[in-house]
């Protein structure tokens, strides 16, 4: 039913505050139950823990750890001859940007805070510094890469 023709590509609109279309789909991810508003409100106040924890940029602070998060390689499934193969493959250039703002707010929403901007903002700042559940799950994408590379040559 899919290969009828290529899913159209929607254009995200940019936050309002910064103007920045990666921030918008980063709260286009966060909100619940359509409420837009909200998610904006608790993007921000992320933002704001982050510059009182860190005295650095919340802005500065969040791309550092949105790249830190941002995958290398993944493993695609590739069936062969009656067997399934776990292929690494680069990751497209979107589908990081997807993976690292999906992999943050799941871990933001593991986490045991109270409220839901404390948990972004420490997920943020643990990212930036290369650590927490985020970068535990990059890694971990990367190990089974690893692992599978004697399949790279199944790759088309």
């Amino acid at each position: 039913m899919g290969r009828r023709r290529r899913a159209a590509v929607r254009k995200i609109q940019p936050d309002p505050k910064f103007n920045s279309i990666v921030i918008g789909k980063f709260i286009n991810y966060l909100l619940w139950d359509g409420k837009k508003i909200t998610a904006e409100k608790v993007f921000y106040r992320a933002l704001e823990h982050i510059e009182k924890l860190t005295k650095e940029d919340g802005l500065t602070v969040f791309e550092r750890a949105l790249n830190n998060v941002k995958p290398v390689l993944e493993v695609k499934p590739r069936r062969v001859g009656g067997a399934t193969y776990q292929i690494p493959m680069e990751v497209r250039a979107n589908r990081k940007e997807s993976l690292a703002i999906k992999w943050l707010i799941t871990a933001a929403r593991a986490r045991s805070e109270h409220k839901m901007d404390e948990r972004l903002a420490q997920e943020i700042i643990a990212a930036s510094r290369n650590e927490g559940a985020a970068i535990k799950k990059r890694e971990e994408v990367h190990k089974m890469a690893e692992a599978n590379k004697a399949f790279a040559h199944f790759r088309w």
